[in-house]
């Protein structure tokens, strides 16, 4: 048996260090021996073998290097008719073949540059559809819209259900009936009549039609999908994109506990629990993705959210740090990393993530927010003006986006009518949505008109309660002088969140007012008596909009 079939039995049978010892020795005595022991179609392919082992490997810049010293020794050894084409170019080591995992070894350095240029090197009537679905991500994170709607149509010529091809195609524009077109007889397989209406929500979701988006998953989860992980952990996607956090973290717990294996929708769960302060759950959520892999940046962001919820800032930085450098376009790692950089005043970098988010996700409320945040926390008032308006015009004119421009327009005297007409719309589509009701009562009470105020807040109350709604709602009884509601919806605050300072503190001057009151004289006339009654020191109440968290729902 000669050592090129050594060789090869080490590559069949998967031993990779075997491999790369042995082949790195034997291509040594290659290049120095005076008589060759392998032929020139045994030494290329060596070193195609020996290069794949090492990319199983993660040695990607050692295999690429060797990747292209095969084929260059490949060239000039046709070139000098030593050996031919047909006898190098067999067993998976043709020359495409070998680019393609040449640009595999790139990406996985992030030289995407390079990798682009090798896969362009591929003729394009030589391309198969791996390589045009490599070229089409690459085009599209360069933000080459055109050629990777290209190269991913491509990838449907060759394979109709390539899904995810189907996914980008949609999230670049294509109308989903064109793209339904080039997915050519999928009706005929028995067991897909369910991807046209796939196809169908996935199209929705990116012409930003939640509503129908939502419908037309629920249909499928209640078909032969229920209870699959990725239809629950898109359906909770987009009822977060809708705006709607409660169902979205019940559906994406839904689909964790169908798979805890699964990091589908974890980094947004995780989000929207540390939006609801469930630390708890948050840390058992944290210990079973962290189990799962350390090499996918949804275990980091999930811990990023764990530590910014139990105060420890500095891990919380260095896990989103992490996360974004596994995957420089995670959207979920950029907003977090944003968030927490605009919490440590360093604004001008995280006006830069939240810009990177955007670019990325133009569609989400979250980055359009966070730059509003910085710019207001800069005094860059008419910067912030223009990044409000644009997430109306961009987003659509829904509660969230009425709301975020309402609060830029408040912070000028000019423009307050404004944005109080903005609220009210915000709150006929949706008269449940707390931040504008928050804003809509500071400016009744800025106005002196607590009793509208306290009407909007009681409707409130009587369909869903927080801590933040019974405080509000506390201090505005104590601005009427009803001492005692006010100290019911101030211990009512308490019982939901115990150190809300706010209710503290308002509680806490009920309580020394009532006991600095003076005892009247014996012979005080009635009338003052009556009046020494009714003092209750006013207590100031701070403004509503800084105190509406967006950071983690979007809410």
């Amino acid at each position: 048996m000669c050592i090129f079939q050594q060789i090869k039995a080490l590559h069949d049978s998967g031993l990779h260090s075997n491999l790369v010892t042995l082949g790195s020795l034997i291509l040594s005595v290659e290049e120095n021996a005076t008589s060759q022991n392998l032929a020139p179609s045994a030494r290329y392919q060596t070193m195609v073998m020996v290069g794949r082992a090492l990319q199983s490997q993660g040695e990607h810049r050692r295999a690429e290097a060797l990747y292209k010293e095969a084929l260059q020794y490949a060239k000039s050894v046709t070139k000098l008719k030593t050996a031919k084409t047909s006898d190098l170019f067999k067993d998976g080591a043709i020359e495409n073949e070998v680019k393609y995992m040449m640009a595999e070894c790139n990406i996985a350095v992030r030289q995407f540059s390079q990798a682009l240029t090798i896969l362009e090197s591929v003729p394009q009537r030589h391309r198969s559809a791996k390589v045009n679905m490599a070229l089409g991500r690459l085009y599209q994170q360069a933000g080459m819209e055109r050629p990777a709607i290209t190269a991913y149509k491509e990838v449907l010529k060759e394979c109709p259900l390539a899904l995810d091809a189907v996914h980008e195609l949609l999230s670049l524009g294509v109308r989903g009936a064109e793209v339904a077109s080039l997915m050519i007889n999928v009706h005929n397989i028995a067991g897909t009549e369910w991807v046209s209406l796939w196809v169908k929500g996935h199209a929705y979701v990116h012409a930003r039609d939640y509503n129908n988006a939502i419908n037309t998953f629920k249909t499928l989860e209640s078909t032969d999908l229920r209870r699959n992980v990725d239809i629950l952990a898109t359906l909770g996607e987009i009822y977060y994109l809708a705006g709607d956090t409660k169902n979205a973290c019940t559906t994406l717990q839904m689909g964790h506990m169908e798979d805890r294996l699964s990091l589908r929708g974890v980094d947004l769960l995780a989000c929207l629990l540390a939006g609801q302060s469930a630390t708890r759950q948050l840390e058992a959520l944290a210990t079973t993705v962290t189990a799962v892999t350390d090499s996918a940046p949804e275990p980091w962001i999930t811990m990023g959210y764990y530590c910014h919820l139990t105060k420890r800032i500095t891990k919380a930085i260095y896990f989103a740090h992490k996360a974004c450098s596994i995957n420089p376009r995670s959207v979920e790692g950029l907003l977090l990393k944003g968030s927490l950089l605009l919490e440590l005043k360093k604004l001008q970098e995280a006006v830069m993530h939240f810009r990177e988010a955007m670019q990325i996700a133009p569609h989400r409320f979250e980055p359009h927010k966070g730059l509003v945040d910085c710019y207001l926390a800069m005094h860059r008032s008419r910067e912030a003006v223009t990044i409000a308006s644009n997430a109306c015009k961009l987003l659509g004119q829904t509660p969230r986006a009425l709301t975020l421009y309402a609060g830029v327009l408040m912070k000028d005297t000019l423009t307050v009518s404004k944005g109080k007409t903005l609220l009210e719309k915000a709150l006929k589509e949706d008269p449940h949505h707390l931040p504008a009701v928050y804003l809509l009562c500071e400016i009744y009470e800025q106005d002196l008109r607590y009793e509208a105020a306290i009407e909007v807040l009681r409707k409130q109350v009587s369909v869903q309660s927080s801590s933040r709604l019974h405080q509000m709602l506390a201090n505005l009884y104590s601005h009427i002088h009803d001492e005692e509601k006010a100290a019911h919806h101030f211990s009512i605050a308490l019982n939901h969140e115990p150190h809300n300072p706010r209710a503290l503190e308002g509680l806490q001057k009920m309580e020394a007012a009532g006991e600095g009151a003076e005892v009247p004289p014996y012979d005080m006339e009635v009338e003052d008596i009556a009046d020494s009654e009714g003092e209750v020191e006013e207590s100031d109440l701070e403004a509503v909009w800084s105190d509406v968290d967006f950071s983690f729902n979007g809410q």
